[in-house]
Order: structure tokens, then C-alpha cells, then sequence
């Protein structure tokens, strides 16, 4: 993807600073938008306007206008042509995704009576244009097409790693507003690329809804994943037992951190989080456990419930332990996947209640549709390739951990 570095001149410097500044914002995001454009042109014809370069793959043909209603306004957009290929942005549809889900999912209060003169005002002033229920009902087509596309397309590819949470939404239900919780599946490839590869709404965390939840993703093609990251929740580990029994399960260190944390003396807090942090770092399990046995030593008696905490739960959180070094790191807790949750919940915001069941799904399966293109082309697992040559190795140690976690589950 094309670099671009915007300089802003004193004219725009100025404008930003006065009392107008909606309409420099406006003025500077169209100008960009534009730049993007010219500069994606620029790296598809591996060339600049007139240069003559043996790399060259198409020549310029013009441009068009377009415009693009954003939450701040309606720009009108200058879209480069070219003679034999067409030109592709990623532009227009990151964008129209993005807003149509916002204004489906606010248009869908205001017809249901959630919020009315309010949203509609609200409405109005995003996106700076009124929306008929036929025109609602279009984009809520299209944009219930792809996210059905996106939850339900086969997993072709091999994850041996993934990680599960889940985030909650308020939803009216009934006359009631209630909470639903939407689990979430972020699967990693051998070669360290990130996808979303699940998400459903259920009325809660359960063993029926984690259950459902796992057999969807088999039957879609998960296959004989080596391990899974999530919190101590008693319905994850027992879903993965059923749907996955040989796959082992890395407990979230920092959930495991916090647990600890949770139940010692505030005083003692802090020293036992610095403790933890150079107990996950060891080299070996057989080094971490030589840790947490001096941290027990050290702890036992001013907090004789976190080391209990720590004790029981050590063995779980050190399963990242059977991998090569250079993997631990991004499986050893779901943090990923936490930052994922946080960017679902800065958007929902602006919803506040969302009306129904699919409203969530569509606003939400959209922003992850969007943040899921930037996992697969920027945020990678970069670790070494000669460990992943080692990584069937590690398999059987990972099978034999599964085992024990199975015996003590059902213990």
C-alpha cells in the first residue's frame, strides 16, 4: 500500500485555527482523500505523470468526478482513469461500508421509536442528508449481504492459532433492554497474518452459546487447531472440550495477572505484577515454575489467595511454554483481540441501545469486515520462520498438555 505524507501550507495552517474550523476539516480531508487517490494511481502504473519508466504497467486516461457522503460532509472526489486497466481504490468502499452501516443502524432506532426526534437530529447532522426508508432499506441489504458473506465464508486456510472473547451490547428486546454478548474468533496463519474468522450474537456466555459458537467455526472448516488463547471462562474451556478435545488452551496472562492481582492485599499488588511479568518471561517452564515457587515463598502469608490463585492456575497459563520462543509473545494472552472489542465499543457509542439482534450484527460485522482488512495486510505475528519449521514438534507436546486439561476438566 502507497506511503503519504500531507504538508499542511499556512493558508490551511491558518484555517484550522480560526473559528470555521468544521470547513477546514472538510477542506483538508478532501484534499487527502484526493492525494490517497493520486498516489494509489501512481503505485498501479509504477509511474508519475509523464515519466517514462521501463516499469511502467498503464498509461493515465483522464478523471471523473465522484461524490462521497462522509460523516462530516459530502465531498466531491477527482478518480484518476486508465486506458486499459481500471483504476481500484480502496477508498469508496471502506467508506461506504463504514457510513451506511452507521446511518442503516440510526435510521432502524428512529423507525422503531428508540430515541426519535434525537437520533434523527443526530443523523442529520453526520451525515449532512436525509435518508428515505427506501433507501434505508437498501443499504441494509447490501450491507446484511456482506457481513453474511464475511461470518459465513469457509475457513480455507490452516490456523493453528486462535484466540476467543467476547464484548457485550445493549440490545432492546421486548420492551426491555437487555444485554447480548457477541463472541469473536481471531485466527492466526503460519505465516503470522491475523483474520477474524467468527462472530455470532447470543443472549449470554453459556455452554449452549460457546458450544455453538465452536461447532459453527469447525463446520465452516476450522480444522485441528494447535492452540487456543482466552480467559478462564468455565463455558470457553468446556466448548473447547467438546469441539476440540486434543487442542490445548493458553489461559490470558493478563486476565490470570489481574485474577491475582484481584484477590492480594493493595499494598502487595504491584510487587507481585512484577513478579508475574519475569515468571512469563522465563526461558523454560521448568524456569517459571522455579519462579512462582519463590513468588509462593515470598507471598504466601500476607496473601494467601492470590498464591492460591497462582498456583492453581499456573500450569494453564504457561501452555505457550511448549512453543518456540519467538512465538510465546503473541499467544500467550488475547490482547489482539481486546483491541479489537475496545474499537467495536468506541463505535457503538454513537447507537447507544441498538433496536435489535441484527442491527447489531450488521453494525458491528461491518466494523469488523473494515478492521479485519487491516489485520490481514498491516498487523502480522512476526516471528521466526525457522520456529515455525520447529512448530510439529511442538505439536505433541501441545497434544499431551490437551490431555492432562481434559483429565482435569472432567476431575
Amino acid at each position: 500500500m502507497a506511503q503519504l505524507n500531507i504538508t499542511l501550507n499556512q493558508e490551511e495552517i491558518l484555517l484550522l485555527l480560526s473559528e470555521n474550523r468544521d470547513d477546514a476539516f472538510k477542506k483538508l480531508l478532501q484534499e487527502s482523500l484526493n492525494s490517497i487517490l493520486k498516489a494509489e494511481s501512481k503505485e498501479q502504473l509504477k509511474a508519475e505523470p509523464y515519466e517514462r519508466s521501463e516499469d511502467r504497467q498503464d498509461v493515465r486516461n483522464g478523471s471523473r468526478e465522484r461524490q462521497l457522503t462522509t460523516r462530516i460532509g459530502t465531498f466531491t472526489l477527482v478518480v484518476p482513469r486508465h486506458r486499459n486497466q481500471p483504476f481500484k481504490t480502496m477508498v469508496f468502499d471502506n467508506y461506504r461500508r463504514s457510513e451506511a452501516a452507521l446511518v442503516a443502524t440510526m435510521a432502524e432506532m428512529v423507525v422503531n421509536g428508540v430515541s426519535t426526534r434525537k437520533v434523527a437530529k443526530v443523523m442529520e447532522v453526520l451525515c449532512e442528508t436525509t435518508f428515505s426508508k427506501s433507501a434505508v432499506s437498501e443499504v441494509c441489504k447490501d450491507l446484511d449481504r456482506d457481513v453474511k458473506e464475511f461470518r459465513e465464508r469457509p475457513l480455507t486456510e490452516k490456523y493453528p492459532f486462535v484466540m476467543f472473547d467476547a464484548t457485550y451490547f445493549k440490545v432492546r428486546e421486548d420492551h426491555r433492554i437487555l444485554s447480548k454478548a457477541m463472541l469473536i474468533a481471531l485466527g492466526t496463519r503460519l505465516d503470522g497474518t491475523r483474520e477474524v474468522i467468527g462472530f455470532a450474537v447470543y443472549d449470554g456466555e453459556n455452554n449452549t452459546s460457546w458450544t455453538d459458537f465452536l461447532l459453527s467455526l469447525r463446520q465452516r472448516g476450522l480444522n485441528d487447531p494447535d492452540l487456543f488463547t482466552s480467559d478462564a471462562h468455565e463455558s470457553i474451556r468446556y466448548a473447547i472440550g467438546k469441539v476440540f478435545p486434543g487442542c490445548a488452551w493458553q489461559r490470558c496472562q493478563t486476565h490470570f495477572s489481574r485474577n491475582i492481582m484481584d484477590a492480594a492485599p493493595k499494598k502487595y499488588a504491584e510487587g507481585i505484577h512484577v513478579a508475574l511479568l519475569d515468571m512469563y518471561h522465563s526461558k523454560t517452564v521448568e524456569e517459571a515454575r522455579k519462579k512462582r515457587d519463590a513468588i509462593m515463598d515470598e507471598y504466601s502469608e500476607v496473601a494467601e489467595k492470590a498464591m492460591d490463585i497462582l498456583d492453581e492456575g499456573f500450569e494453564d497459563a504457561m501452555t505457550v511454554m511448549a512453543l518456540p520462543e519467538s512465538m510465546r509473545r503473541f499467544f500467550r494472552t488475547n490482547n489482539h483481540l481486546e483491541r479489537l472489542n475496545r474499537e467495536l465499543k468506541r463505535r457503538s457509542k454513537v447507537i447507544g441501545v441498538f433496536p435489535n439482534r441484527e442491527s447489531v450484527l450488521r453494525l458491528m460485522g461491518s466494523a469488523l469486515l473494515e478492521l479485519n482488512e487491516n489485520l490481514l495486510f498491516v498487523k502480522r505475528a512476526n516471528y521466526h520462520k525457522a520456529d515455525v519449521a520447529a512448530l510439529p514438534a511442538c505439536r505433541e507436546v501441545l497434544r499431551e498438555i490437551a490431555m492432562e486439561q481434559r483429565k482435569l476438566s472432567v476431575a
